[in-house]
């Protein structure tokens, strides 16, 4: 406290504004098996768009890992994703024997140095898609583009329709596959001759070309020879092979290497889908980096790192840089007063690299899943409140009820989230007897421990596949995890999901198991929630109960949620207690907190009733000597309705319902 020597005014402030803050309620996780995209990381997905950019479309063996993230991003937006590690997944390189690159973190520790005997470059994601991509780097004038001069045509016979011609060479620049050829007539004249026409050289066997058709407007080449006859040495142009795909012209210096006394420092890097694997169209332009620099320290117009491989890292989709071309000796260097490899007195020097020996790795395992889904064990740095499962058996060493089992432990540890379950694919597709399916389905939820933060549902939904024109079945425990975000969207999470009014299941054209009221009655009983589908009413979560065996108020998934809601809420407010002294104005001050949260709570229709005791009657003289605050906080739970009785009474005419009120 401040004292005053002499009379004056002290302003001092206290805040007792203090109110329990809104929390997460609607995070999930999931791990998946996909094509592409970063490994045993998490990584955060909002939309259907965005998962298909990160981890890729559906495929016949990821289907539903794919579908269970999607069914959940139709009803919530905040998904986080794990990508499992296969044994014997690759980065595709052009070291020809492929690295795994698992992620950015892996990339920066290990492999953003260079000098790793990988190669240039390194494709952005582990799998056989990177073994598509090809990468062309042209680093001086003269390679981008070189004209006439001793260049000439020494073919007499360069007909109309001709795929192949011959050339001298005598100038010594090169020819190389790739590049784009102009022809022009004997004097270098090429307005008069039939220029305009460009051809795409796709072999070169001592000095004789074979030829395609370019075409310029689609970078794509076309099919047929030469469109006009060409003369015995005529002059032609050759060009870069993405000479139309960067427009501004030849690398030369950039302005920042220039002020500092450097020249030849540009270049330019194309990204390109080589085989069609990746866009659908071999040869299609992916990326391109014009203008980068060859110096360490250069800079762009507006202050960022212009250096081409901090530009790769920041802003490439497809590939790591992981070393420096041999050809560019300097690059590397510091800016100031360094001539850099693009002299347009030099040779060309085109760096084209394909990348091979990308591999997807074999069947993911039930163990690489649970190493995969322990990343959501962090309970401090990762938030999550549903943890979706995706196909519960699975892997090449798919058993039993191996992998739920890890999902149910992981939640158990947490005690922050809740796990959605479907049983296994074999317990219901394809098996045609609704009666075996029941049966399977109780089998299945009979193997796993209880657990209050677990949901199981009855299986598998058949959905159109707009990706590849076929209809899936796929797990329903996405849809599941999503109805509860969706609740509480339209809602709160203290509200039960199931039911007509908040449980109806988008998207499905059928249920592959779609259980009676016999049936039903003999899951529910085992805890499992029946997802039905009612002519004319659509498809709907027919229950709300957790994997609770024991009768309490915590085998319904709204009370869970409740307290699930009311503990972290609270708990993130009670930090700031935390090394305050245990007296009676901080317990008071503990109950103006937590009190009118309950109230609002209550008034939500959440609860009925609550009670917080903070006082000293459970903080006594030996918990306050153990440096501890206790609160008791009691709540009577608002419960779901799962069954209605309706009586219906008829009376005589002349006699009033007052007097048969009861009966």
């Amino acid at each position: 406290m401040a004292f005053q020597v002499s009379p004056g005014v002290l302003v001092t402030e206290k805040d007792l504004t203090n109110v329990i803050p809104a929390v997460s309620t609607s995070i999930a996780g999931l791990v998946v098996v996909s094509e592409k995209g970063p490994m045993d990381e998490i990584t955060p997905i909002s939309s259907e768009d965005e998962y298909v950019r990160v981890f890729g479309k559906p495929t016949a063996s990821n289907f539903e890992y794919f579908f269970s993230a999607t069914n959940f991003l139709q009803y919530g937006n905040a998904l986080r994703v794990v990508r499992a590690t296969p044994t014997g997944a690759l980065n595709a390189t052009d070291s020809g024997s492929g690295v795994l690159i698992k992620n950015t973190t892996d990339y920066l520790d290990n492999y953003s140095s260079g000098s790793n005997s990988k190669g240039e470059w390194a494709a952005r994601e582990a799998g056989a898609k990177g073994n598509n991509l090809k990468v062309s780097m042209c680093s001086n004038t003269t390679a981008f583009q070189s004209a006439g001069g001793s260049n000439l045509v020494n073919d007499a016979t360069a007909a109309i329709g001709d795929t192949t011609i011959t050339i001298d060479d005598g100038g010594g620049d090169k020819i190389q596959v790739g590049d784009l050829i102009e022809f022009g007539d004997a004097s270098g004249n090429f307005t008069a001759a039939p220029s305009g026409f460009f051809y795409k050289v796709t072999d070169n066997s001592s000095g004789t070309l074979t030829i395609a058709r370019f075409n310029t407007s689609t970078g794509q080449t076309e099919a047929g020879g030469l469109r006009h006859a060409v003369a015995d040495n005529a002059q032609f142009k050759r060009y870069w092979e993405y000479f139309f795909s960067v427009t501004s012209g030849a690398p030369t210096t950039t302005d920042d290497v220039s002020n500092a006394g450097g020249s030849n420092d540009e270049m330019h890097i194309v990204v390109v889908d080589e085989d069609g694997g990746i866009t659908g169209t071999a040869n299609t332009v992916l990326e391109v980096f014009e203008g980068v620099s060859q110096a360490s320290d250069a800079k762009d117009a507006q202050g960022n790192s212009n250096f081409y491989v901090d530009v790769i890292y920041r802003k490439s989709e497809f590939i790591y840089w992981m070393d420096h071309d041999t050809t560019l000796a300097n690059a590397g260097s510091s800016k100031v007063g360094q001539t850099f490899d693009n002299a347009s007195t030099q040779t060309i020097t085109i760096m084209n690299t394909s990348l091979t020996s990308g591999n997807d790795g074999s069947a993911i395992t039930n163990a690489q899943l649970a190493t995969a889904v322990e990343k959501f064990l962090d309970v401090e740095n990762v938030e999550i409140n549903f943890l979706i499962t995706g196909p519960s058996q699975t892997g090449a060493d798919a058993t039993g009820d191996t992998f739920a089992t890890k999902i149910i432990d992981v939640v158990e540890q947490r005690k922050d989230c809740v796990a959605f379950i479907s049983p296994a694919r074999s317990d219901v597709v394809g098996v045609t007897d609704p009666i075996q399916q029941t049966l399977n389905v109780k089998a299945f939820a009979d193997g796993l421990s209880s657990s209050s933060y677990a949901v199981i549902d009855t299986g598998y939904k058949n959905m159109y596949d707009k990706y590849n024109d076929v209809f899936r079945a796929v797990p329903l425990n996405g849809d599941i995890a999503g109805l509860c975000a969706r609740t509480d969207l339209v809602a709160d999470p203290f509200f039960s999901p199931g039911g007509f009014n908040r449980g109806q299941i988008r998207g499905a054209v059928s249920l592959v198991f779609n259980p009676n009221e016999s049936q039903r009655d003999i899951l529910y009983k085992a805890n499992v929630n029946p997802v039905v589908t009612f002519p004319g009413q659509g498809t709907v979560l027919f229950g709300d109960k957790t994997f609770q065996k024991k009768p309490s108020a915590f085998d319904r998934i709204n009370v869970r949620r409740l307290f699930l809601l009311l503990e972290k809420a609270i708990s993130t407010a009670a930090k700031f207690q935390l090394f305050e002294f245990n007296d009676e104005f901080t317990r008071a001050q503990f109950r103006n907190l937590v009190e009118p949260f309950l109230r609002d709570v209550q008034g939500r229709r959440g609860i009925t009733d609550f009670s917080v005791v903070c006082d000293d009657t459970n903080n006594t003289g030996e918990v306050i000597d153990r440096n501890e605050f206790v609160a008791d906080i009691f709540v009577k739970p608002a419960r779901s309705i799962n069954f209605i009785k309706l009586n219906f009474i008829a009376t005589r005419t002349g006699v009033a319902f007052s007097e048969v009120a009861g009966a």
